[in-house]
């Protein structure tokens, strides 16, 4: 087979494939141009989901005769400068576009028209269909007022029909323009973006300052109240690598990774290695399928990270990803644990949502209760209290009797002093912690806070001095698949300096001799074998003190305060004083809250009386 020099048209055909590979690769292409030309606004026209239509019009610098016929050659820039000896300095790259190909390889596969005025006056335009160039020319006739920069691509792939069935639907095309217009929007505060879909306006953001209430401003237009309102602000600078921004917390967490904006130098990027990197950060705090919100901003000098290495500039490469990593890590870690106990306030809302009545239902005829059916004693079950967490829980349903329960202890009326929490009023269904806020109620998940607290005190001894051990007296034997009992003695030594140990007790179980002490009373070999489910699904790539966390965040829901155990209104208040005290308290292990805030307000407007 002899070896042929391909035609121009078919090479930017080729090149075309790599680069735009959708339309929303056009809109981000030309949209890096505008920014890159110090635009400060930038106006985007699609129709038919960018495919008949793209129009991308900004108030840039704009380009004369000579750079518009330089513009539409391949390997043609201004963002990239060439030393005497023909060297360009890749590593150093600052700005968003700097390959060449994004305008030659729109021409080869569409009909591409430029329009452009520079601030100087001088005006041009130049064509370009299926390869063919029409132009320069002067272009005074078409009336540009101001300076600036006029794309319009037509009837995108029309020269290459195949590629056109690969695209989805208008609908899902149109999303994904509307998608990159968000995300570089986030990155660009000072800039203002209208995105127009078939002649309606799909996005529109105003020109922001440069600070953080001008990036909190943005953010909130395009993510909504709800994740600014509930987003802690991350401000880190380590070794010349700065990483800010702003993190959901975990109660806010989403069921997609589709919120989250990860940016290096102001780029959007879509990195493996910083998903992860986030993923890792909310190790702590997440379910395995619920994923945190971000937008992150990581800036560091452009000689550090290399932009070259995919032809749609989405991924880059770190020269230390061990320092990008630590920091990120540290950055969030530090931020979320300066959040005590706070919870996401979209937990109150779908509270009330679901609190709210749908149709009243018709009043219930009154009858005599029977003797026997007096609500007084009901209500003293509720709230009475046997003394320490590990009693028995009463039961759910007693047979009918005619004895009277003691009154429960009084708890006092007022809050005093004022806690977050507030103070107990009560346990309903041994499960739920009732307390009164000076201007509202709290309703908190025993087990799920509890959780928390034996979690966050296993980790603290972990760091110290290791956790403390109890010694059974008679060791738990726990019968085991062999796979089990590999994965549990393979990891006896991790084990046991969380204060659990386990010994090797015949072809098919293991003894676990000691417990951790802060577990108290728990079914030792029940836990045993959620460890070994547990060691069997483990990220084999987490780090050894992130297996170790695993661990312990599956012993504490062991040694938790179970739901079904009625507790005193002492034992209530100390959890809720605990809670406050306690980073991350605002959510179990697992993700979940571990209280609803509810205000007063609110509560009156679910009866009518506001």
């Amino acid at each position: 087979m002899s070896i042929l020099r391909l035609p121009p048209d078919v090479i930017n055909q080729i090149a075309a494939g790599e680069v735009i590979e959708r339309p929303a690769a056009v809109v981000r292409e030309l949209v890096d141009n505008a920014l890159d030309a110090g635009a400060r606004a930038v106006r985007i026209d699609i129709a038919g989901g960018g495919v008949d239509l793209i129009r991308v019009e900004d108030d840039g610098a704009g380009m004369d005769e000579g750079d518009l016929r330089l513009a539409i050659e391949r390997h043609a820039t201004s963002k990239l400068r060439v030393d005497e000896d023909g060297r360009a300095d890749l590593l150093n790259i600052a700005t968003l576009g700097f390959r060449g190909e994004a305008l030659p390889s729109i021409g080869a596969v569409a009909r591409l028209s430029i329009l452009s005025k520079t601030q100087s006056g001088d005006s041009a335009r130049i064509a370009v269909h299926r390869g063919l160039v029409e132009g320069p020319m002067p272009a005074q006739a078409f009336g540009l007022t101001k300076s600036g920069t006029v794309v319009e691509v037509r009837d995108l792939f029309q020269a290459t029909p195949a590629r056109l069935k690969f695209l989805k639907s208008e609908r899902s095309e149109s999303a994904a323009i509307l998608d990159h217009v968000k995300r570089i929007g986030m990155a660009r505060p000072t800039a203002a973006f209208t995105l127009t879909q078939n002649g309606r306006v799909a996005l529109r953001l105003a020109a922001e300052t440069q600070d953080k209430q001008g990036r909190l401003a943005r953010l909130r237009a395009v993510l909504g109240g709800d994740f600014a309102d509930n987003a802690i602000e991350i401000e880190v600078t380590r070794d010349g690598l700065r990483v800010s921004g702003f993190a959901g917390l975990p109660t806010a967490a989403r069921a997609s990774a589709a919120h989250q904006f990860l940016y290096v130098n102001d780029r959007p990027v879509r990195d493996k290695m910083l998903t992860g990197v986030l993923r890792a950060a909310y190790q702590d705090f997440l379910a395995q399928d619920r994923y945190p919100a971000a937008v992150l901003f990581v800036d560091l000098p452009a000689e550090e990270v290399d932009v070259n290495v995919h032809p749609a500039k989405s991924e880059v490469r770190f020269r230390d990803p061990g320092l990008v990593r630590g920091v990120i890590i540290g950055a969030l870690r530090h931020g979320l644990g300066a959040q005590g106990h706070r919870a996401a306030t979209t937990i109150a809302d779908a509270a009330l949502g679901a609190m709210r009545p749908r149709a009243m239902p018709p009043p219930l005829p009154r009858a005599s209760p029977r003797p026997w059916q007096s609500p007084a004693p009901l209500a003293a079950r509720a709230l009475h209290a046997v003394p320490g967490f590990a009693e028995a829980a009463l039961p759910t349903f007693e047979a009918p009797s005619a004895r009277v329960d003691p009154a429960p202890a009084p708890i006092p009326h007022a809050p005093e002093p004022e806690f977050p929490l507030g103070v107990a009023r009560g346990q309903v269904h041994a499960t739920y912690i009732i307390a009164q806020t000076a201007d509202g109620i709290v309703i908190v998940d025993q087990h799920a806070a509890h959780e928390r607290l034996v979690y966050e005190r296993m980790k603290a001894q972990l760091a110290a001095q290791g956790i403390a051990r109890q010694t059974l007296l008679i060791p738990a034997i726990a019968e085991l698949g062999a796979a089990e009992r590999e994965a549990l003695l393979a990891r006896a030594a991790e084990l046991a300096s969380l204060g659990l140990v386990v010994e090797p007790f015949g072809p098919g179980a293991i003894a676990i001799t000691e417990i951790p002490a802060l577990l108290g009373r728990v079914d030792a070999a029940a836990l045993a074998r959620d460890l070994a489910d547990e060691l069997l699904d483990m990220d084999r790539a987490l780090s050894l003190q992130e297996r170790l966390f695993e661990v312990c965040a599956s012993m504490a829901c062991h040694g938790s305060v179970r739901a079904g155990r009625v507790l005193s209104a002492a034992e209530m208040n100390a959890l809720l004083r605990e809670m406050e005290a306690t980073p991350h308290s605002g959510q179990c292990n697992h993700g979940r809250p571990t209280y609803v805030e509810l205000k007063l307000a609110d509560v009156e407007r679910l009866f009518g009386r506001r």
